[in-house]
């Protein structure tokens, strides 16, 4: 057996907090979102304004059939809704917390 230098609380705490089996699942699932430069710069773009796949492509100088297969990813992830407008879907971010974190992950690299 091997000698742990923790006190016991701090490995029970260790122990109940450190996620596991879904929770873990879906962590991972939700920081692959944050792990491809185009989903990144989609992901910012959005973040100042609903676009339709066209506007995302020219202003982000991105193919089409690329923006459509990662914002399909980004829906399937929970953190992008579409509204259609007619023949025309707007996407939008689900909520500012993801903003947030893209804030908190620049911030960590020290660039503000």
């Amino acid at each position: 057996m091997e000698t742990i230098l923790l006190d016991r609380r701090t490995r029970t705490m260790v122990e109940d907090y450190v996620p596991e089996g879904k929770v873990l699942d879906e962590l991972v699932s939700f920081f692959s979102v944050f792990a491809d430069r185009t989903r990144l710069r989609i992901i910012s773009a959005l973040a100042i304004s609903e676009m339709c796949v066209t506007d995302l492509s020219c202003v982000l100088d991105i193919n089409q059939t690329t923006v459509s297969h990662q914002l399909r990813f980004l829906k399937s992830a929970g953190v992008v809704r579409g509204d259609r407008h007619g023949k025309i879907i707007f996407y939008a971010l689900t909520g500012d917390a993801l903003s947030e974190i893209m804030l908190k992950g620049v911030e960590f690299m020290g660039y503000c």
